[in-house]
């Protein structure tokens, strides 16, 4: 039987710790309309054919993202408990662990953009396994793709916090994906580390300065680059968090590049 849906995203919660990433509910409300009208519809038809010929399309998240192939992902997820029309939404990697084969499906996602990028998801694709809306946010695993997208079950279920009364099983609105536990990160990454780099890159330039943590905050399923391991290019990077003092550091390229490396490195 599944765990309890819990991996969320109809306006996700911005996480205890990052007061400024706060966005308006308005906006993923909007974005989930323009999405829906963006999103390819099934064929008419029977259940099975027209889900598996639209499945086949390409699934475009709108905006310059819909340009980009990404091959790495950030998966949000909450370790504390929290209810959700009666149900208890708490999902973190020790249960991920638990689960057969250390395996489950990414249930629960309720925002366009985010189903969207679920459904561009390619077996063997690796996803960074991030503890969200907590008393301290931030990455704690690796996983990865195991079965590409599919329907979401929870949708038809009524008593599920997650069901949606407007989708049929002829024509699924949403969908999820199968991940398995790779490994613990060497380290917790913590957010607040993260977000350390990310302002220098943004000041000076590199490859956290559009990163979706903190420009799409609400979105529980975000996209990372990645670069082609170039070990000449200098990139700022944060040595001291505390009093923001810069360095250069020969790293990777890109957003998934960048943030495996701080595994390697000294908590800040």
């Amino acid at each position: 039987m599944p765990w309890p849906s819990r991996k969320r995203d109809k306006g996700a919660v911005a996480d205890k710790k990052e007061p400024d990433a706060k966005i308006a509910k308005t906006e993923e409300e909007t974005s989930d309309k323009e999405e829906e009208e963006k999103s390819a519809k099934p064929p008419a038809g029977s259940s099975k054919s027209g889900w598996k010929n639209w499945k086949k399309k390409e699934s475009e998240p709108g905006g310059e993202e819909s340009k980009t192939t990404y091959c790495h992902w950030l998966l949000k997820s909450e370790p504390e408990s929290r209810l959700e029309k009666g149900v208890d939404v708490k999902f973190s990697v020790d249960d991920l662990k638990a689960q057969p084969n250390q395996t489950t499906c990414w249930d629960g996602v309720r925002n366009y953009q985010a189903r969207n990028f679920l459904r561009s998801m390619k077996l063997g694709q690796q996803a960074f396994f991030y503890h969200s809306n907590c008393k301290e946010p931030g990455i704690v695993a690796l996983v990865k793709i195991v079965k590409e997208a599919y329907p979401d079950h929870t949708q038809f279920d009524q008593k599920d916090p997650h069901y949606d009364s407007t989708s049929r099983k002829e024509n699924p609105k949403w969908s999820m994906v199968d991940v398995q536990f790779v490994r613990m990160t060497k380290r917790f990454i913590p957010l607040s580390e993260i977000k350390a780099h990310h302002l220098a890159h943004k000041a000076d330039g590199g490859p956290l300065k559009d990163m979706m943590l903190f420009t799409r905050q609400r979105l529980s399923i975000q996209p990372l680059t990645q670069g082609e391991n170039l070990p000449g290019l200098l990139i700022p990077s944060v040595r001291q968090a505390g009093s923001f003092t810069y360095g250069f550091s020969f790293l990777s390229t890109e957003e998934f590049d960048f943030v495996l490396s701080l595994e390697e490195e000294k908590p800040h």
